[in-house]
């Protein structure tokens, strides 16, 4: 569950290849690749996290 995201963005203005910077503060990290499932995507999440809040980045690499 990661919970309390500070987000930290520069004051020029945003360019489509320009990056932002979060620090994250919660108690598990997981990182998964999402996979296809019909017209969208999926990351599967252990059973013990239904019904928890969970917040998702998308890493650029």
């Amino acid at each position: 569950m990661l919970t309390d995201v500070k987000k930290r963005v520069k004051k020029t203005k945003k360019k489509s290849s320009q990056t932002e910077k979060f620090e994250i503060y919660g108690d598990v990290l997981i990182e998964k690749t999402v996979m296809p499932n019909g017209r969208a995507g999926r990351i599967y999440l252990p059973m013990e996290w239904i019904g928890k809040k969970v917040k998702i980045v998308k890493i650029i690499r």
